[in-house]
């Protein structure tokens, strides 16, 4: 297992510490301007968006999803242990300065999944009677004869690893750790019963998915939202000391972590980015998947909802998580990923706290199981057809169920090695496809309605 790790962390530090972080950037900065700051001008209108949609109980579209079923699936995906775990992982690791890295890239990045929620919206098709798209329909639209196909189905397969099979076993890891913390729980067992959900809903198809996401996600946001503002309430002198070492760390992290840790600017540069995109999932190609069967009248409409997601995931739920650690004074305990976050909690709640981070860790990973899972199907189905979903469903189980005991190390690094890989051919697409993006966007704002 050594010998594995060290090759896949070899190639992490090519990808992540050079290429992708100035791919990541550098297409949402791309993105931000040749929209003209989307993000900034239509937050308000996302914001009503979101809001006027909500239900818990919404109808179910003929061959599609609402529009609002569509966000919660993919923050079901976006809100995983990323926002826990990852937050806590990148803070050991980069310091606290590689919050404010994880803020810069998701900042870019509501530009980059605007444009991914558009195109995928405009090159969906229909299926069998049902909605379906994705970076792998725009990509073969973008791209004709056999580069499409090879940069499709290279997605495609890295999708499949990153997410169905690699990333799902770092959301089981992520509960069978913080179970036995709590309850002192062995970790396959609750990988057992994690499994066994997860089947009961991927049998349903996606309208189950649909179902289940649209009520568990609102709920399981606002119950860890109200732990964080009460611990940060206890700790309020501490929360200006917490901002105040991420901006400082981000340029000057031997001044909050001190010169011997050996943190620099690049290490925190690096775990902020890499597990931003691991949260956000902001230009990954993941979430396009859900926007795409989106019923809504235009494009664009669908493009604004799906800000509102990476806004939802890294500037509200992770940077809680971050400020809750940073201010409990736990960092430098020895800790990293769910332990260091129920320590935290632990710190303010006592005992209940890494219940209280079981519960939130179960419900955060589960959704995304699920989200990630639909993800997969939808490339499944374009490489093999509907007849290798089953078979891929039973291997999706048995990977959660693998995942729940493996070492941590491995599994977190084998899942940033197969984003990077999945990342490229999306980002290859979307910057072939920025023209058709911006088109629509100007259409939109022409209609003169937002």
């Amino acid at each position: 297992m050594d010998s594995v790790d060290g090759v896949v962390q070899l190639i992490n530090s090519w990808l992540w510490d050079y290429a992708l972080i100035f791919l990541l950037m550098g297409t949402g900065i791309f993105f931000t301007i040749r929209l003209g700051f989307v993000q900034i001008r239509k937050f308000g209108a996302g914001m009503k968006k979101l809001f006027g949609n909500f239900s818990l109980h919404g109808k179910d579209q003929e061959n599609g999803l609402s529009s609002f079923q569509a966000l919660t699936t993919a923050i079901a995906a976006q809100v995983g242990t990323g926002n826990i775990a990852g937050a806590a992982t990148a803070i050991a690791s980069g310091g606290p300065g590689a919050i404010f890295w994880m803020w810069l890239s998701a900042f870019f990045g509501m530009a980059t999944i605007y444009a991914e929620a558009v195109l995928a919206q405009k090159t969906r098709k229909e299926e069998d009677g049902q909605l379906i798209g994705g970076p792998v329909y725009y990509i073969k639209y973008l791209f004709k004869g056999k580069f499409g196909k090879f940069l499709a189905g290279f997605f495609s397969v890295a999708l499949i690893l990153a997410l169905g099979f690699i990333g799902n076993m770092v959301q089981s890891n992520s509960i069978g750790d913080a179970f036995h913390t709590a309850f002192g729980i062995p970790a396959w067992s609750i990988g057992i019963v994690v499994a066994l959900i997860a089947g009961f809903v991927f049998l349903g198809g996606v309208k189950r998915i649909a179902r289940v996401t649209e009520k568990v996600v609102p709920l399981m946001a606002v119950f860890y939202m109200v732990g964080c503002l009460i611990i940060l309430f206890m700790n309020g002198s501490g929360v200006a000391q917490a901002f105040r070492d991420i901006f400082v760390g981000a340029f000057y992290p031997q001044a909050v972590m001190g010169g011997a840790l050996g943190i620099g600017v690049q290490q925190a540069m690096r775990y902020g980015v890499a597990k931003g995109l691991f949260s956000n999932e902001a230009g990954l190609g993941s979430t396009p998947h859900a926007h795409a069967i989106a019923k809504v009248k235009h494009p664009s409409d669908q493009g604004i909802i799906a800000i509102m997601g990476v806004f939802i995931d890294t500037f509200i739920i992770l940077t809680l998580t971050a400020l809750v650690i940073l201010s409990t004074g736990v960092l430098g305990n020895g800790l990293t990923a769910a332990p260091l976050a129920q320590s935290a909690f632990d710190s303010a709640f006592g005992s209940f706290g890494k219940i209280f981070i079981a519960i939130c860790m179960f419900f955060f990973a589960l959704t995304t199981i699920i989200g990630w899972y639909f993800f997969g199907e939808v490339n499944v189905k374009a490489l093999f057809g509907k007849k290798a979903v089953k078979i891929y469903a039973a291997l999706v189980v048995l990977f959660v169920l693998l995942g729940s005991s493996l070492k941590v190390d491995l599994v977190w690094n084998m899942s940033d090695m197969f984003n990077g890989l999945m990342f490229l051919p999306n980002i290859i697409a979307l910057l072939a496809g920025a023209g058709i993006v911006a088109k629509l966007n100007k259409d939109y704002n022409s209609l003169g309605k937002h």
